[in-house]
Parts: C-alpha cells; structure tokens; sequence
C-alpha cells in the first residue's frame, strides 16, 4: 500500500463530507485517462480529482492557462495541472505526449471542453491525446439523479471514431451530470473524420 499523502487525506475527508457518494471500486490499476462527464458544472472535475486522489492516484490534469497565473501557477502544478493555452491546443497534445514518452506514470484526468452546455459538441482533444499517446480511457461520470460519481468502463480507443463515441454514448446515455440542464450528448464535430 503506497504511503500516506496530504491529497489521500483531503480526499477522505472530502468525501465523508460531500453530500455525493465515490461508486470508484472498479478505477483502473494501470495508468491512463480518466474522462469526468457529464461536464455540467466545475465541481465535476473536482469529484473526479477526489476520486484519483483517494486512490493515491498520480494524476495530471489540463487547466486554462488563466488558472496558473500569480502565485496560483506553482499549487496549480503542485498538484498536477498543465496550462492549456486554448489558442494552441497541439502545444498540450504534445506537452502530454512528451510527458508519457519521459515514462513518467500518472493517470491524465479530463473533463472534455465543450462539454459544460448543452449545445454542440465535445472537443477532440482527449480522444487525440489518447490516440497518440496510447493510452486507454476510463469512462468516470456524474450523476445527479443517483448523487454518484464513480468510474466506468476502460476502453481502448480503435481509432474508428464513430465506434468508439458509440461506446462511450451508451455508457452516458442515463448519467446526467451535476446540472442535467446543461448535460451534452458526447459527439465530435467529425466523427466521421480520423482525428
């Protein structure tokens, strides 16, 4: 059992004193991504985090650049961010691939962008960084109907797009986020495109 951190300990108290309820038995042994959705508020990414954390999980996890400014940006990478800068979203594919490729081991936590309303489409970059990176993806998800956030299926992204967002569509299907009015159906703008 690996030894005790401070992020542990937040987590279990984090958790005994949330209102929702960790269904995280099943959270991957072997390091990849793990996809916190239905993304309908802010405290979804948090839960998620909470999750890899009570696992003693080493976790990455992509942030807006603004996030890391001040004397915000050292805790913001202490605790496992990588600045996104939105108008060059190849620069974080490639700052991830980097890291993967050093042999670091960590497990990249994401909320897909352009999943928090409930119009258009996810963005592609978790699907173009797993790809790339060979690494599976661990379907997590929050529902507000259960007061659940727990962990989902593994998947080995095919590269058939539309048959791998088929896959993690059924998994959604009944999951509604912490908001339901903001929920998004996971879709690409181009599934039907390699990405």
């Amino acid at each position: 059992m690996p030894k005790k951190s401070v992020t542990h300990a937040v987590a279990c108290l984090y958790w005994k004193c949330s209102r929702w309820t960790p269904v995280d038995g099943d959270f991957p042994a072997e390091p990849g991504m793990v996809i916190g959705a239905p993304h309908t508020s802010n405290w979804d990414f948090v839960h998620m985090l909470a999750l890899a954390w009570r696992h003693r999980a080493p976790v990455r996890w992509l942030g807006k650049k603004s996030l890391f400014k001040g004397l915000a940006g050292p805790i913001m990478r202490r605790l496992g961010g990588i600045p996104v800068d939105r108008a060059n979203p190849a620069g974080v594919v490639d700052e991830v691939l980097a890291q993967v490729s050093s042999g670091e081991r960590f497990y990249l936590v994401i909320s897909p962008d352009g999943s928090r309303t409930n119009d258009g489409y996810w963005k592609s970059g978790f699907y173009r960084i797993a790809r790339k990176a060979d690494l599976p993806v661990t379907l997590g998800f929050i529902d507000r109907a259960t007061r659940t956030v727990g962990i989902g299926p593994t998947l080995t992204l095919t590269g058939d797009v539309g048959a791998d967002m088929d896959e993690i569509r059924a998994f959604y299907a009944d999951k509604h986020g912490a908001r339901p009015e903001r929920r998004r159906e996971p879709r690409l703008a181009n599934e039907h495109l390699r990405p």
